[in-house]
């Protein structure tokens, strides 16, 4: 081609110069691959390489549309590309390999620069069929129709066996309850239930307010017993544990939503349902080096059945979203709500739920209720619920120090630094659960706090459960006497005296 002639001649040139090879290549925005590939052809070879006369390419009807998809999206990749040809114009009939040489051709020869972005991949263990379903959450944002920027949502689903996938999107922040909506509308597009479910242990399904120790939110935990699969939760950025559903996020917001532009919610979902049924299911898998869609066949048969889906439909009724102000407050028609001090400092953003003239202050992310109160019909008040104000308690140190005296064990200061460190942001949760543990059972506070350090128990609600132990393996014992004395035969010697004897105690004498 002229142009790629031109590219050569002018590498020769800049070369007489004395410009080094990498210099080149910054100027002429290309690679120094291409750099040193002209170097090393005569001119005779570069005439002959790049006249390539009246030969058409297959992709040629389609290079506009390729060039300006690039000019305005210049990290789009190949696999993207022929992803969007394929959605635009389905009849196409091209294999990807040759969509990406073509992209890299038109790259260099308009001089289109790809700024490359690493994809990490981990490899696990393999998972039998229907054992496993890994879920995690994502957003992006994305370019509307009008060129705003919006924040949008999702869920993504991945069978551990298929590696068939599924998403769900919204334009707002999940909460709880939809979570548990897109797992029934994930089961329904798999047709059953795995056995078990990984996610994150600090997302939406999981809460910390037992001491620090981790609890599923009651809707959720309603729900597991409801569709009766068991919850695996595992740390943030496991990829032992979820590495391939970390992976599936990543490949939704890089070649589905990358560049896409929005328009309505329920165009973008059912534009991804395509997609998966066009690329993200279809496409041969980097791992399994098989199609998702296919093996997905076989796993479907180890699901579990359900035959009665739950209806969640309620949650999609609009949510009104505010801002926690700095004095833990929430305007509402021209009113403030008070929140529980360190509400903003927690939570900077809340939901709003009106119903029967009540407000509920929600938390967005679990669904639970921060605060309570009746609307007012003034203006301009502060409705306040005075068990929001500030908790004038000791400090923390003079808690642990109490702490440290009331225990009176001489480990027991490298005890309660040991839960200090481990559960840093509940230190006061656990100083006060030890407390008022160790002040009810005084009797069993040194035998259980020996136990615990000699099993590496370090947490409030292991020192309370092994006082419990303690407390009930004691009495079962002393029933366990009892019962065992009831059973035992009673044989006392019995020691018989004379008459005389008996007399003389009584004061008399025998015979008188």
């Amino acid at each position: 081609m002229e142009e790629k002639l031109m590219i050569y001649l002018e590498i020769h040139q800049l070369t007489k110069q004395r410009l080094r090879v990498s210099q080149i290549a910054k100027r002429l925005k290309i690679s120094r691959t291409t750099v040193y590939k002209y170097l090393e052809m005569t001119f005779e070879e570069a005439v002959n390489e790049f006249d390539i006369g009246e030969r058409k390419k297959i992709l040629d009807p389609y290079r506009d549309w390729i060039v300006n998809w690039l000019k305005e999206y210049p990290s789009l990749s190949g696999a993207q590309i022929f992803d969007w040809l394929q959605e635009r114009f389905p009849n196409i009939k091209v294999g990807e390999s040759t969509v990406r040489r073509y992209v890299n051709e038109v790259r260099e020869l308009y001089q289109i620069e790809k700024k490359e972005e690493s994809r990490e991949y981990e490899s696990v263990d393999e998972l039998p069929p229907g054992k496993q379903l890994q879920v995690d959450w994502g957003q992006a944002v994305q370019k509307d129709i009008y060129g705003k920027e919006i924040r949008l949502y999702f869920i993504a689903f991945v069978l551990a066996h298929s590696r068939n996938k599924y998403m769900w999107w919204l334009n707002r922040p999940f909460t709880t309850e939809d979570t548990m909506r897109c797992h029934e509308l994930a089961f329904q597009y798999y047709g059953g239930v795995p056995e078990e479910v990984v996610y994150d242990q600090d997302n939406l399904i999981a809460v910390s307010e037992n001491a620090g120790d981790l609890i599923l939110t009651k809707g959720f935990q309603k729900y597991i017993q409801q569709r009766k699969f068991r919850v695996y939760l595992c740390r943030k950025a496991d990829p032992e544990s979820k590495g391939k559903v970390e992976n599936v996020v990543k490949y939704i917001k890089n070649n589905f939503a990358k560049n896409r532009v929005y328009s309505t919610l329920e165009d973008w979902n059912n534009r991804s349902l395509k997609w998966l049924e066009r690329t993200g299911n279809f496409k041969v898998h980097n791992t399994t080096k098989k199609r998702p869609c296919e093996v997905f066949l076989l796993e479907k048969q180890h699901l579990r059945k359900i035959s009665n889906p739950l209806s969640y439909e309620s949650n999609y009724t609009e949510i009104i979203t505010r801002n926690v102000r700095k004095d833990n407050t929430v305007h509402f028609k021209s009113n403030r709500y008070s929140v529980p001090v360190g509400t903003y400092t927690r939570q900077a953003i809340v939901h709003l739920h009106i119903a029967d003239y009540v407000l509920k202050i929600c938390d967005p992310s679990t669904g639970e209720i921060i605060a309570e109160h009746s609307i007012s019909q003034d203006k301009g008040r502060l409705v306040k619920n005075r068990n929001h104000s500030r908790e004038r308690s000791k400090s923390l140190d003079l808690l642990r120090q109490e702490l440290i005296a009331l225990l009176a064990h001489d480990n027991a200061t490298n005890y309660i630094d040991k839960v200090s460190k481990d559960y840093g942001r509940y230190r006061r949760d656990q100083f006060t659960l030890i407390k008022k543990v160790a002040q009810e059972n005084k009797e069993w506070v040194h035998l259980a706090l020996e136990k615990c350090i000699n099993e590496g128990l370090y947490s409030a609600n292991s020192f309370r459960d092994v006082v419990g132990f303690l407390k009930q393996t004691s009495l079962d014992q002393q029933h366990r006497i009892i019962e065992e004395s009831d059973k035992i035969p009673v044989d006392i010697d019995v020691q018989t005296r004379g008459m005389d004897q008996y007399l003389q105690l009584m004061g008399g004498k025998y015979g008188e």
